[in-house]
């Protein structure tokens, strides 16, 4: 009763105590801005007024909402390198600041890549860098332009913000633009207006430590406060309630703003509720400083844990070995670029989570809030990094971004108990953009950044991945182990780590996998490997990305397909689950992703090493990793996007299962073949495969797993074909799906006879004209206009107006084939 009566009356007097006090404003102004890809000739054009039809009228600018990025659609377009220069963003907003000497300012989330700020045709602001979080004070420049009468006359009362921003070449920026990445230009994240009193926090600093048994807990809190010119005293409250919502722990203090950072408290707390990927359980941190009427409120979540990584051991979480089980991400996706939205960039971690990843790093450069948030909420341990990515090493200026870079990122992220590791670097061993490539200077930057990071936050790890001549520097280090891509074969994987693991204190293997062409399989997708020449090592080396000329290795000489990279992926989890010494992996990437320097694959501009495409679409690979790293119950059929399987009458066909679960009976045209009990350890997919005799045109199959009294099935068709087939001569274009106003159409690639060639990889050029668009440019095996064929066919969609529209598709060497749609 005492308790149910004091938190009455304790929610009582905050309602009255914010019914009356005034805290800070903060409001997203995404929508309706003007968008202009060029330059200008100067910020009066942007501004001047213009009558309808005057020549003034142009440039001619367009209606966007933010996100946005200008490479939304030309990263991946595979006729043209994408725009790299300036882009213009307007807008007129209402500025109405309820504070007395309170300022104004535009919270910047994410512009890419150099950016100038301007309010009306004053500058306020520049910045340098294309990743991390950004503010500016308008304040002075929005009184100076509201007491002048075009503020009224032109303006209507409204206040014009104009931004520029700048992805042009840079060899003074990082990233370089060697990088296997695009460096997309825009307002590709949100953009924030605030309102904030005279005497605001900047930003709260937690420290939270743990014992690795979890029995007591320490939180040290500090805050940073905006210097306004004065010096004034503020009551600071402090307030920090448990993942349940419970109040833990309410204090207030007295604190003066002459004092930049002011330690605030040290808190301890017994038993703390810890914080894990299995159970993610966050506290939650409100400061709020008060000054008369006026307040501001900081909110941060917090997670107790302790994690240690062994010298020359595994990694350990509170206290228990934890395999890290991790993946990486780009902020990327079909039709808008890095301009992803909230809820995509949701639903992508959501999938990593439900595919069983507990890890991610974050490649190459500070993400969205957002992603981090997601990855305390959902429990996935971060190693987050900046952009000094390829190209060696530049001057002053490039070496000041890297560094404003790095402490950005830490403070910003500073209190996110998932990350466990700041990134200093990436391929940093990697030549280009300058004439000398001095490896002794690079050593001693990333000493220098290594130092600074140790000084910014001590409690987390450094690392960086592929400088083996950097390698000592850093706590954590990643080498290039490609094993079946790259170099070597993927047997060769396990040996190769081991080796590795020995020359350095704290082994991380990030990045590994390969590409894989959706919907493109194979029967004996192995063969390339006897091409491969073993014993020189399984390290990627300059030129190995190539698609031509040096030493033969899967990535040049492979088929690609998804069948291979099952196989890769599966030997790899494999020997990860008998590693007792290894702290973990990361495989590259979750999903695929545009890069300018990859024009020549399958869907150009696209790196393919995903799990799932560009739009979120899972390949076969993505229940690999399920069968391995997940506890739900699944199961999965190979092939689910391969319509039709060849071979010889009567040839015995596997047929693989990948499931998690103890046992598994698969069923073939409705007969038993019988059940297969799962082990680890029996490649290829767990010993859930079988050799089936199938027959002549459709097959049917069904799985079902049990584990005790849990079961889950799953079934698919498949055709089988036993014809030959001789090369493709001709291309059949028809509609294979219709939703609404979206048209699917599928290519075939035939022989004289007429068969389907079910191994042709010929280059297919897709078209649209009249009624009708085709849906292209998404860096995806179906959304793409020219694409490699997938087992003989190729996919585009059309979206339809009313009319008749007419589709085509080319292909060297053959006769161009028509369809009529309306």
């Amino acid at each position: 009763m005492f308790r149910l009566k004091y938190c009455l009356l304790y929610t009582l007097f905050f309602i009255g105590f914010f019914l009356t006090a005034r805290s800070q404003e903060t409001r997203r102004i995404d929508k309706s801005w003007e968008f202009l890809k060029s330059d200008l000739g100067g910020i009066w054009e942007a501004v001047r007024p213009v009558g309808k039809g005057n020549p003034e009228a142009v440039p001619i600018w367009q209606q966007v909402d933010l996100p946005h990025c200008f490479n939304a659609t030309d990263g991946v377009d595979p006729d043209v390198n994408y725009y790299q220069g300036p882009g213009w963003y307007r807008k007129n907003i209402k500025v109405d600041n309820p504070y007395q000497n309170g300022r104004t300012r535009l919270h910047f989330e994410g512009v890419g890549q150099k950016t100038e700020v301007y309010v009306y045709t004053t500058k306020v602001a520049e910045h340098i860098g294309g990743y991390d979080e950004w503010v500016v004070d308008i304040t002075d420049a929005v009184k100076t332009f509201t007491a002048n009468p075009i503020c009224e006359k032109q303006f209507h009362g409204q206040v014009p913000i104009i931004v520029r921003a700048d992805n042009s070449r840079d060899l003074e920026m990082i990233p370089s633009d060697l990088s296997d990445f695009n460096l997309y230009g825009g307002i590709y994240r949100h953009l924030n207006l605030q309102y904030i009193p005279q005497a605001s926090i900047d930003r709260v600093f937690t420290k939270v430590s743990v014992d690795p048994q979890g029995k007591e807990g320490s939180l040290h809190i500090s805050t940073r406060f905006l210097r306004d010119g004065g010096s004034r005293n503020l009551k600071v409250d402090i307030r920090l309630l448990d993942p349940q919502g419970e109040q833990v722990a309410q204090f207030e203090k007295e604190v003066s703003t002459q004092i930049k950072e002011i330690d605030l408290a040290c808190l301890n707390v017994k038993k703390p509720i810890l914080w894990s990927p299995a159970q993610p359980s966050l506290y939650k941190l409100i400061v709020t400083a008060k000054t008369g009427m006026d307040s501001c409120t900081v909110e941060e979540k917090i997670g107790f844990r302790h994690f240690e990584f062994k010298k020359k051991g595994p990694f350990y979480l509170n206290g228990e070995r934890l395999l890290l089980r991790g993946t990486h991400r780009h902020e990327d996706h079909a039709g808008v670029g890095a301009a992803m939205t909230d809820s995509m960039i949701l639903k992508e971690m959501q999938l990593m989570k439900e595919m069983g990843v507990n890890f991610i790093r974050l490649g190459h450069y500070q993400q969205s809030r957002v992603v981090l948030n997601a990855c305390d909420s959902l429990g996935m341990l971060v190693w987050e990094e900046i952009p000094w990515c390829r190209g060696g090493l530049g001057g002053e200026q490039y070496q000041a971004q890297a560094r404003q870079m790095l402490t950005n990122m830490i403070e910003q992220h500073y209190n996110h108990p998932s990350i466990i590791i700041w990134g200093l670097g990436n391929e940093n061993d990697w030549p280009g953009d300058f004439s000398v490539f001095d490896k002794e200077k690079i050593r001693a930057f990333m000493k220098e950044l290594n130092d600074l990071s140790h000084r910014l936050d001590p409690s987390r790890k450094t690392a960086i991945r592929r400088c083996d001549f950097c390698k000592d520097i850093v706590d954590v280090y990643s080498p290039s182990i490609w094993a079946g891509w790259y170099r070597g074969l993927y047997t060769d994987y396990k040996q190769a780590s081991e080796e590795e693991m020995k020359k350095v204190n704290h082994f991380l293997h990030v990045e590994w996998g390969g590409d894989s062409h959706a919907r493109r399989h194979a029967e004996n997708p192995d063969k390339a490997l006897a091409k491969i020449t073993t014993g020189d090592g399984v390290d990627e080396r300059a030129g190995d990305a190539s698609l031509y000329g040096g030493a033969a290795r899967v990535s040049k000489d492979g088929d690609w397909s998804e069948s291979y990279i099952c196989n890769l992926i599966d030997w790899h989890l494999k020997e990860q689950e008998n590693m007792p010494w290894l702290t973990g992996t990361a495989y590259w990437p979750f999903k695929d992703f545009s890069t300018p320097v990859r024009p020549d694959n399958p869907v150009p501009y696209v790196n393919q090493k995903g799990v799932v495409e560009r739009n979120l679409n899972k390949k076969e690979a993505y229940y690999v990793f399920q069968s391995y790293w997940v506890k739900k119950p699944m199961v999965r059929i190979y092939g689910h996007t391969w319509p039709t399987r060849w071979g010889e009458p009567n040839e015995e066909k596997m047929i693989k299962v990948y499931s998690n679960a103890e046992e598994v009976e698969l069923f073939v045209n409705g007969k038993s073949m019988g059940i297969k009990k799962r082990n680890v350890q029996d490649f290829p997919a767990a010993g859930l495969r079988w050799m089936v005799r199938l027959r002549e045109g459709e097959n049917h199959f069904k799985a079902v797993a049990k584990n005790g009294k849990e079961m889950v099935s799953d079934e698919l068709r498949q055709n089988y074909l036993t014809a030959k087939w001789d090369k493709p001569v001709r291309m059949n274009l028809q509609e294979v799906d219709r939703e609404g106003d979206i048209v699917t159409l599928q290519a075939d690639l035939l022989d004289a006879k007429g068969v389907l060639c079910l191994d042709a990889q010929n280059w297919l050029h897709f078209s649209a004209v009249g009624d009708g668009s085709l849906i292209d440019n998404q860096g995806t095996s179906d959304g793409s206009r020219k694409v490699q064929a997938y087992n003989g066919r190729a996919m585009i969609k059309v979206r339809l107006a009313k009319g008749k529209c007419v589709a085509s598709v080319q292909s060297e060497g053959m006769e161009t084939t028509f369809v009529n749609l309306q």
